[in-house]
């Protein structure tokens, strides 16, 4: 049973996904331009201490997966395939959470450090980005929900046109 029924109320399930997976390549590849080309990039891990070209060899090789698992939901949305939208379906929940945690880190760092107004920023912003990414997901896993029940039902079993509601 899907969780939605359409994406943003006007939207179909399909183009949700579609637009998602585009979001995810358009981001991939500006986190990647952004990487390569950056050279006063600040980037660092929370538990182990890292020298700083191995965290940008990590992050770039994040984003080209990003990119390539936004591709494959693409394809996968376009041939109604819930395989290909598999691997976005998973990796894109353990991102909520990742981001999540980070928010949650990179805001209470700040208020430790006495900087209230950067900790409530990082805060409200963050969440509002976590909300938005749960929304997208719960766009692309209410279309692969649709597609892996329509795989179940078999040529007989789905209707020639759209049931109202």
């Amino acid at each position: 049973m899907p969780l939605l029924d359409n994406c943003c109320r006007c939207g179909t399930l399909r183009t949700g996904t579609i637009v998602t997976g585009s979001l995810g390549i358009a981001l991939g590849v500006i986190g990647l331009v952004t990487v390569l080309a950056v050279d006063k990039l600040h980037a660092n891990t929370i538990l182990i201490e890292l020298p700083e070209t191995v965290v940008r060899i990590i992050l770039a090789i994040n984003m080209a997966m990003t990119i390539f698992i936004s591709s494959l939901l693409i394809f996968g949305a376009v041939k109604r395939n819930r395989w290909l939208m598999l691997p976005f379906v998973v990796l894109a929940l353990m991102l909520a959470i990742g981001m999540l945690i980070s928010v949650l880190y990179t805001s209470v760092e700040h208020f430790i450090k006495k900087d209230p107004v950067l900790g409530s920023c990082w805060l409200i912003f963050g969440l509002i980005g976590v909300v938005v990414h749960v929304y997208l997901w719960c766009v692309v896993f209410s279309y692969y929900q649709l597609v892996r029940e329509e795989r179940g039902r078999g040529p007989y079993g789905k209707t020639p046109y759209p049931q109202p509601r």
